[in-house]
Parts: C-alpha cells; structure tokens; sequence
C-alpha cells in the first residue's frame, strides 16, 4: 500500500508491546522508508503519521504543523520521534523539539541524511550546481516540483528557476528501474546532466534504530 501525502496513521503498525510505545512523527516524502524500516527489522511497537510533504514548499509552516500532531498524538505514546531534518525551518524545528523534549533526525535535509551526513557534508559545496530527487521526488516530480513552480502552465520558466543549475542527481534509496527512468526523465525536462548515486536509507536508519 502507498501511502498517500494526507495526513495519515498506519493503524496496521500499532505497538504490540504497550509499555514502549513509540510514534514517529514523519514527513510523508519518507512514509515508504520508514515503513519499510519497521517491517524489515520487525519493529512492531512504532507507529507512523506523517504530515503532508507539501509542507516543504513552506518550511515556514511545518514547526507548527509538527507541534498541533505532538499536542494530538503525545498522550497515547511513550515517546514520540520527529522523522524531519532542519528541512529549511532555520533550527525552528530543532527549536521546539527541544522545547518538547524529543528528538529529530540530524542534518539539514533528506539530501544529506538519505547519503550519510558526514558523507554528503564533505562534497556539498562543491555541488551548488545540483538539483537532487529522491525516490519520493522522482515519483511524485509533477507534482511536487513542476506543478508547484508553475512549469505546467509556463514551461518557459525553466530557464529562470534552473539557470544556475547543471546537474541533477537522483539518490535513490531503491535499485528500482522504473524509479530510474523517472529520475532520468525529470532531468532531461529540467535540462540537467543526470548522474545517479545508490543510498539506500542512510542515517535515517541510524537516527531509527534506537528506538527499538
């Protein structure tokens, strides 16, 4: 089942073990890793919802977005993680989970953690001229980037957003054919260099396993 980008519980996933219940409050570009996380390592007393991945078009919103969900859900768990980076919030996010007293996925954005943040810190700037997907990008590309930036109704922009762009790089967190060609499609609408780089789930592997 593919979850949909709506604010959603995966009441399938509900704890088994009803001493250590633990939430994972998630963005829902990251509903598909996180569920295959718990069902390959048998993580049965997590649950998820996830906040709609709009939410990145205005970063600005989601630390309110994150603390309506936390003032919903904290009373029926016993620990709650927030499955977001900084994800251009400024250390807002950051800000209140601290406030709350929970914990978030480190780094700035899925970029960096989907590839290890040590590993993606130490060539970032050299890649100021890169626009990165992932496998939730390269899906759902209309509709979070074309659509969005209005290129469906004026494909003339390109040139004025992606101007300073040469390459894009899809991190892909499955060896996934279909996956490919919709990266490698977004790229040529885009004008940009396609180059692929395998990820897998990187740290947010790490940031989820001591949850268990």
């Amino acid at each position: 089942m593919k979850p949909s980008d709506e604010d959603l519980t995966h009441k399938g996933l509900l704890p088994t073990d009803t001493s250590a219940k633990v939430l994972i409050l998630a963005c829902g570009a990251l509903a598909n890793e996180i569920l295959a996380l718990i069902r390959l390592n048998g993580w049965d007393h997590m649950s998820l919802t996830c906040l709609p991945a709009i939410l990145h078009n205005t970063p600005e919103r989601i630390p309110d977005a994150v603390r309506a969900a936390y003032d919903k859900h904290h009373a029926d768990f016993d620990q709650i993680f927030v499955a977001y980076a900084d994800c251009g919030t400024g250390g807002q996010l950051a800000a209140l989970c601290d406030d709350l007293g929970i914990e978030m996925i480190r780094g700035p954005h899925c970029y960096s953690f989907f590839e290890g943040n040590d590993a993606f810190a130490a060539h970032a700037d050299g890649e100021i001229d890169v626009f990165y997907l992932t496998d939730f990008l390269a899906r759902g590309f209309e509709s979070f980037v074309i659509k969005p930036l209005g290129l469906d109704r004026h494909p003339e922009l390109r040139d004025m957003y992606f101007q300073h762009y040469t390459r894009l790089i899809y991190l892909a967190q499955t060896d996934n054919p279909d996956l490919d060609r919709m990266a490698q499609a977004a790229a040529e609408r885009l004008g940009l260099r396609y180059e692929r780089k395998f990820t897998g789930f990187g740290d947010l592997k790490t940031a989820l396993k001591p949850l268990a």
